[in-house]
């Protein structure tokens, strides 16, 4: 396929789904390269066996899952035209980002409140870690949360329509992507550690 064929519109569509992808992969490099401290790390003596996740970070990959499912049917309300149930899927949607993070919060204050810290005397590599991942990781909810106050605001605005999605294909792409870097990241730190 040639990607310079194709009206405006589809070359436009093509460009920007392309540039979100070259930040994925970059993103997903970041990750990939922490994974692998990670799996180097914990052969150092330091490293510590005994340290758990908090149960909290378990109940966000459930949180963050379910928020992919809502804006999955608000996208399939709005191709079905459904306007009032898109909006409210994206609203339970933006919601659930909120819970997860304040899921995260709780699982940080749970981690102080067993004694682990990012960094100091009682720190140690695992809970460094972790904090590390968790926090890079609520950095791109952040973003990800902002990205689907934008969708709402264009619904609102009856920008997307059956035939014009690109905006919230484009936030749902990120948005399915950081849940399910989620969904890696709690295994990694579950099973690796």
């Amino acid at each position: 396929m040639d990607l310079t064929q194709g009206t405006f519109k589809e070359k436009n569509e093509r460009s920007k789904k392309m540039m979100l992808w070259f930040g994925l992969i970059a993103l997903f490099m970041s990750f990939a390269g922490l994974t692998s401290a990670v799996i180097i790390s914990r052969t150092r003596p330091d490293w510590s066996k005994e340290l758990e996740l908090p149960q909290v970070f378990l109940i966000s990959v459930f949180v963050i899952l379910a928020s992919s499912i809502t804006y999955i049917l608000a996208q399939r309300a709005l191709k079905n035209g459904n306007r009032e149930t898109t909006t409210i899927f994206l609203f339970i949607s933006f919601l659930l980002g909120i819970v997860f993070m304040f899921l995260q919060s709780q699982g940080f204050k749970a981690l102080i409140d067993s004694g682990y810290y990012f960094t100091g005397e009682t720190s140690n590599p695992k809970a460094s870690f972790i904090f590390l991942i968790a926090f890079f990781h609520l950095l791109h909810v952040a973003v990800g949360l902002i990205c689907l106050l934008v969708v709402i605001y264009n619904h609102f605005k009856q920008k997307y329509t059956a035939d014009n999605m690109l905006g919230i294909e484009l936030a749902g792409t990120f948005w399915h992507f950081i849940d399910i870097l989620w969904i890696f990241l709690y295994l990694l730190m579950y099973f690796v550690g």
